[in-house]
């Protein structure tokens, strides 16, 4: 059973490297726009974040390449990754359709269940 509960970040990390392959700059974009920009992601937060997950199995290296004389990595999505992040996602999906179900009821939303 894949553990879930990932922090924010790490689970727009998985998110952003369930579309394929990213490089570190590439990863921070995403977490940027599928958060609306309220997860704006340092640097080192991201790779003490890629780190913690690699050393988990759900991320791993998937090219390095030289770029403007710097090492470039691209990382990518296990298989492990993809099962803990749809956990993850459900998880959330079922947490946030209790949460609005309830406002619903208290005619929060301008409609009522």
């Amino acid at each position: 059973m894949p553990r879930t509960g990932l922090q924010e970040p790490s689970f727009l990390v998985l998110t952003a490297l369930a579309a394929g392959p990213l490089h570190g700059y590439a990863i921070l974009k995403d977490v940027e726009t599928t958060s609306c920009g309220s997860v704006r992601l340092g640097v080192g937060t991201l790779y003490g974040a890629l780190e913690r997950l690699a050393e988990r199995g759900l991320v791993e290296v998937a090219s390095e390449e030289v770029v403007d004389s710097r090492l470039r990595r691209s990382y990518r999505l296990t298989e492990d990754g993809a099962g803990v992040l749809a956990a993850e996602a459900s998880r959330r999906q079922q947490q946030s359709a209790a949460a609005l179900a309830r406002l619903g009821r208290r005619g929060a939303l301008g409609w009522t269940s």
